[in-house]
């Protein structure tokens, strides 16, 4: 984040949690800010002084309120899960911690961008009996071409995207792509999961009576899997030989295993021994705390680059928010500098705690 850069020897890898939380923890140190945890934020109302906010250890008055709580508010589970059998317990991706935390017995994971082609590789790999129901993410390699694959779709230009460059306004919501496993970050593949033993199953459209009624598109959409892949790779070959950047040649693999799987169209939980469904399905999200019409038929904020028409109300820290990188730490700083600059020049904020 910004003041806070990456001074280590390893920018490629991954920061245990532990690190990430200190990282959070001196960054509020470091720059003395006024930081409340554990306070719930109850609703946010507009008067004519502003802005009320009612929270937890009280109400606060503010002239600009920055509204930065992400799109996951709460778990996104079908309703047809109540017609799964209550000797099979469910739970969400959110609440997965490890295998051993399972009862024993065959797991179905629904749903493969990253959380779910992750769980799904640390469970088979613990040996567990994995079903897996595959999802429209795309999957690239961690990898390529002697770089990291971010590293490489950050010098393309690819998180500065702006909104009004997709397609539809519905491409905000379009999944991560599979692009990262366990072991300090090895490449995901549904084919080799085919490979070492897990089933694949196309969507999962319905439950009745014990049964879980599944779609026959599983090859369907492992197909847009790979090219998905093949079509990232193409842009980073036709970078390389458009800038001269220094990348060794190197041949993807071509795995088929998923290919040669038979299309499933039910499945019986109890007699296949599923003992656990984890459901790797996304997020809802949920602006009601804000008593303003502020979001659009999706339930996204209306906004302008984090500004809405109301005086002093913003939004930030979100997917595509303005840029792909809107929603993710080394790109939100350019967004909170706008909003910084916004409401400097608006006026000078006063915020006090409520009579």
């Amino acid at each position: 984040m910004p003041g806070a850069e990456y001074a280590g020897n390893d920018p490629f890898g991954f920061m245990p949690l532990a690190d990430v939380v200190k990282y959070f923890d001196d960054y509020v140190k470091n720059f003395n800010l006024p930081v409340r945890c554990g306070v719930e934020v109850r609703s946010v109302e507009k008067d004519s002084q502003g802005y009320l906010v009612h929270t937890s250890e009280g109400n606060y008055r503010a002239s600009n309120v920055v509204i930065a709580t992400g799109l996951y508010q709460s778990p996104n589970i079908p309703e047809f899960s109540r017609a799964v059998p209550p000797s099979v317990k469910q739970i969400h991706s959110m609440e997965y911690k490890n295998p051993s935390a399972l009862p024993p017995g065959a797991v179905l994971v629904v749903g493969t961008g990253q959380s779910g082609a992750q769980i799904a590789e640390e469970l088979y790999q613990s040996r567990r009996k994995v079903y897996l129901s595959i999802g429209s993410a795309g999957r690239v390699p961690r990898r390529y071409r002697g770089r990291d694959i971010n590293d490489w779709f950050t010098r393309m230009g690819m998180f500065d995207t702006q909104v009004g460059e997709l397609k539809s306004p519905r491409a905000k919501f379009a999944p991560h792509p599979q692009i990262s496993g366990k072991n300090g970050g090895e490449s995901l593949n549904l084919h080799q999961f085919a490979r070492d033993g897990v089933v694949l199953l196309g969507h999962i459209c319905d439950a009745r009576n014990g049964r879980l009624i599944i779609a026959h598109d599983m090859k369907k959409t492992l197909a847009k899997v790979d090219q998905f892949e093949l079509d990232a790779l193409k842009m980073v070959d036709a970078f390389i030989g458009r800038t001269g950047f220094n990348g060794p040649p190197e041949v993807v693999p071509r795995l088929r295993d998923g290919y040669d799987q038979e299309e499933v169209g039910t499945l019986d939980l109890v007699a296949a021994g599923v003992k656990v469904v984890i459901w790797a399905t996304g997020y809802n999200f949920d602006f009601s705390l804000v008593k303003l019409p502020v979001v659009d038929g999706d339930g996204y904020p209306i906004q302008k680059r984090g500004v809405t028409e109301y005086d002093g109300l913003y939004f930030l820290g979100m997917p595509w928010l303005h840029s792909r990188k809107s929603g993710i730490l080394f790109g939100v700083g350019d967004d909170a500098a706008f909003l910084a600059a916004h409401i400097a020049l608006r006026s000078t904020p006063e915020i006090g705690v409520a009579a």
